[in-house]
């Protein structure tokens, strides 16, 4: 026997499929197999099984299945070889084949650099960060910084806790000793380049690191806090890279993940040292975001591992702000979301401050105990609001929130569920359930109207009417596959100064930013966008977020067919548009010459739509190159 095979055999012996598998999802025996949620597809009901006597698992809906090795490599978008060496560590067994040094085909990356040579840098700077924060000298500004902050040295293991050096160089210059490529550093966001002249410099300067690791304990990114109280930002985090997208993940999920699946439930914070305390105190169903609102990319992780998730929020503007938009999240998703908060239980600001008391984790298994739906949340909220307000002011901003559940998606919701959360809506919000159908009937009968071109937003811009260029926005928002369908000449169609409507071009803003850093373009990524830019410009953003939401309905009407049809009205919009910037401009980025005659423009035209139709083909389907 082969070597490799030999490994392979002695893993798959010692890999039970059942505890692999749970460990990475809530299981549940089901005879002598095991049930649940699938996590290759966007499975609401438990399909996939797990088979012990066979050692496989199989989705009923999707196909996905295979043995331990290939769940391992789907779950976690790995190759052969890091499954195997993930599951070896896991079960104690040392290899007989070791890892090659540098990429390999498996990476996916033939050129350039691919996901293994990332987290193999990622992995360095750990060990130099730890090494740093033990240094005598370099490391004592950040060990004062831990014992301030009260972190135990267990914790600091746990958490592989550590500190950059106050120089520029630091990190970048260890890694030449160790022959780490410059490129690998700066697709990891650890090293950026000089805006002038030749040379990098380190990401995170004088700092305490928090590595940020995914559910298997891999790091992926690094989060630092300032340790000079005169610097600035107070936390810095790395760039969204190949193997680290913030929307999806949760600060801690690592430690986490087996107490979520016990209790349950999952406690989410605010802040590392947050997390870093709950653990602490023995509290360890608790997970971070990481400067982000709840995302659906988050409940997608949480809800293979739980029910619930609870949200502990600060009291301030942003956190409330945070909390109500998790609604959307709870519309998209199958999972239940509470709202907790310390107001009202101490006068801590915060967890940290807290757990440190004597009493703190008592006080802080009755916060989360008193924790509240988000529904009835949100509508004690707007009854604070309302107090003293009359009938009609209050029926205003009843039918308001009505509309806006119904606009991000409660008529959509599956049978059982949208009737339990009609009847939880209509007593949160004091009214009989008729008031609450009647909203979703009228919900509907809007979005049929705008799919008609007829007036669908009477505020803030009276007479607005969806026009090719803005339904062809609701078809990005909607399916975020398609804007990668789309060639350079076709997204410059989305150029935002040729959005007739200022919120309209808010909304592309937001959706061309949020491609541009690896977000996707589909309605949650531009919301989370949305919200980042008022938050950092310092101005509301709900009106375009309501505009977003309604363009992104407009082509979801419907679930018969909407792929389909969706695909259709994204073809149809991009011939439309490319007619009228045609007209309007000539080639696609050029301003029109007024010397050139309307013949000439149109030549153009007739030329852009032969190439149109090449590139589209007689299906109606966007065709992808090299197809």
């Amino acid at each position: 026997m082969f070597p490799e095979n030999d490994d392979r055999q002695r893993v798959r012996d010692a890999s039970d499929i059942v505890q692999v598998v749970g460990e990475h999802l809530s299981l549940k025996p089901k005879g002598r197999e095991y049930v649940g949620l699938c996590p290759f597809h966007d499975d609401r009901n438990p399909s996939m099984c797990v088979i012990p006597t066979k050692q496989i698992f199989h989705c009923f809906v999707c196909g996905t299945g295979g043995d331990v090795f290939t769940f391992v490599q789907k779950y976690h978008s790995m190759g052969f070889r890091e499954a195997l060496e993930f599951l070896a560590q896991r079960a104690n067994i040392e290899l007989t084949v070791h890892k090659p040094r540098g990429r390999s085909a498996e990476d996916g990356e033939p050129s350039g650099v691919g996901n293994r040579e990332v987290l193999a840098a990622n992995d360095l700077a750990a060990g130099f960060f730890r090494a740093i924060l033990s240094h005598p000298e370099h490391g004592s500004a950040a060990r004062e910084v831990i014992e301030r902050r009260g972190i135990s040295d267990e914790m600091v293991e746990r958490f592989m806790i550590g500190a950059s050096p106050d120089r520029w160089d630091g990190l970048g210059m260890f890694a030449q000793s160790k022959e780490v490529r410059t490129e690998a550093l700066l697709a990891a966001g650890l090293v950026k380049q000089r805006e002038r002249g030749d040379g990098q410099y380190d990401a995170l300067r004088n700092r305490l690191i928090f590595p940020i690791c995914d559910q298997i304990g891999r790091v992926i990114a690094f989060g630092g806090r300032k340790i000079d109280e005169e610097d600035e930002p107070k936390y810095l985090n790395s760039p969204e890279t190949a193997v680290f997208k913030k929307s999806t993940t949760l600060f801690g999920i690592n430690h986490a993940a087996r107490a979520i699946k016990r209790e349950r439930t999952a406690v989410i914070v605010e802040g590392y040292t947050d997390v870093i305390a709950c653990h602490q105190a023995g509290v360890e169903h608790v997970v971070g975001t990481l400067g982000t609102a709840l995302t659906s990319g988050h409940a997608t992780v949480l809800r293979r591992l739980c029910d619930t998730v609870v949200l502990l929020f600060d009291g301030d503007a942003a956190g409330i702000k945070a909390a109500d938009r998790a609604i959307e999240v709870l519309l998209s998703e199958t999972i239940d979301i509470r709202i907790a908060a310390l107001a009202g239980f101490t006068d801590a600001k915060d967890p940290d401050e807290l757990l440190k008391r004597e009493d703190g984790a008592e006080v802080f298994a009755k916060v989360i105990e008193g924790s509240v739906d988000l529904i009835k949340w949100k509508f004690d909220r707007l009854r604070d609001e309302l107090s003293g307000a009359g009938p009609a002011r209050v029926a205003q901003r009843i039918e308001e929130e009505l509309n806006r559940l119904s606009d991000l998606g409660l008529a959509e919701l599956e049978p059982v569920r949208r009737r339990l959360m009609i009847r939880q809506i209509a007593q949160a919000a004091r009214v009989e359930e008729g008031v609450v159908n009647a909203a979703i009937r009228t919900g509907r009968g809007r979005r049929r109207f705008a799919d008609r071109g007829i007036d669908v937003e009477a505020k803030p811009e009276a007479g607005w009417k969806p026009d090719p260029r803005e339904q062809l926005l609701g078809c990005l928002l909607y399916d975020d596959k398609l804007w990668h369908l789309m060639g350079g000449e076709q997204r410059e169609l989305m150029t935002v100064k040729r959005f007739g409507s200022e919120l309209s071009r808010v909304v592309a803003d937001a959706m061309l930013g949020s491609a541009e850093n690896g977000t996707g373009t589909g309605l949650h990524a531009v919301l989370d966008e949305l919200a980042h830019v008022g938050e950092e410009r310092g101005f509301e953003t709900i009106d375009a977020e309501q505009r977003a939401t309604m363009l992104r309905q407009m082509v979801a009407r419907d679930t018969e067919g909407i792929d389909e049809r969706v695909t259709r009205l994204f073809n149809e919009c991009i011939s439309d548009v490319a007619v009228r910037d045609a007209r309007m401009y000539g080639e696609p980025g050029e301003v029109a010459d007024s010397d050139e005659s309307e013949a000439e423009r149109l030549s153009k035209f007739v030329e852009r739509q032969r190439s149109m139709r090449a590139q589209h083909g007689r299906s109606g389907k966007p065709r992808i190159s090299g197809q």
